[in-house]
């Protein structure tokens, strides 16, 4: 971080499985851990049995409810100041997962990623830079089907239904109207836009650092 200079920081938006993870993931790769610190709303979740549920009784994990963003906004003001945050991994309803102890460490670039991450006001008030990974609807589905059946183990009839009834009325509702409050949208529906994107964003931290 330069001297004197608060980390930059950088919220990262879009629609449930737009790729935002793989975006993340390959802007993280190209810098060190003491470059950048990535801190996502995934791991604020509040508890299942407080979460919402719609009109058949199934729990939804994808409204701002579901979300305890009042911790997730203290820890990212927390890492501004310099403190080391600690909180334990969420994973789901996905029983073969053991959550892992997370340990968050300030520095110069921090990456604040989430679907609601522009929604709340206390997060999205921290933010200096506001990314929107934009994708089209049937490959948002695609990519949704795998991760959910991957890493949270419902099957495609589950997800058929959560997709329907959950996360296409929340894009639309909390997601999408704050697409133009973005800085830069980056689209990610082909490979070479995702690898121009990527190191267009690269390029521009590395000079806040």
């Amino acid at each position: 971080m330069k001297e004197g200079h608060n980390p930059y920081i950088v919220g990262i938006t879009g629609g449930s499985a737009s790729g935002k993870t793989r975006f993340l993931n390959s802007l993280i790769g190209k810098f060190t851990s003491d470059e950048v610190c990535l801190i996502s709303q995934d791991n604020y979740y509040r508890p299942r049995h407080l979460q919402p549920v719609d009109e058949n009784g199934v729990q939804n994990f994808d409204t701002p409810h579901s979300i305890n963003h009042e911790e997730y906004a203290n820890d990212i003001r927390k890492l501004k100041q310099g403190v080391i945050v600690e909180r334990e991994e969420y994973t789901f309803n996905n029983p073969e997962a053991t959550p892992s102890k997370l340990i968050f460490k300030p520095a110069p670039i921090i990456v604040v990623e989430g679907i609601f991450v522009f929604y709340y006001p206390e997060v999205s008030e921290l933010l200096d830079l506001k990314v929107f990974i934009d994708a089209r609807d049937y490959i948002k589905l695609k990519r949704r089907i795998i991760r959910d059946r991957d890493e949270r183990g419902y099957d495609l009839e589950d997800v058929l239904y959560r997709y329907e009834k959950h996360v296409a009325p929340t894009f639309d509702k909390y997601i999408k109207p704050f697409k133009y409050e973005a800085d830069v949208i980056l689209p990610n529906n082909r490979d070479d836009a995702f690898d121009r994107s990527l190191d267009m964003l690269v390029t521009f931290l590395r000079s806040r650092i």
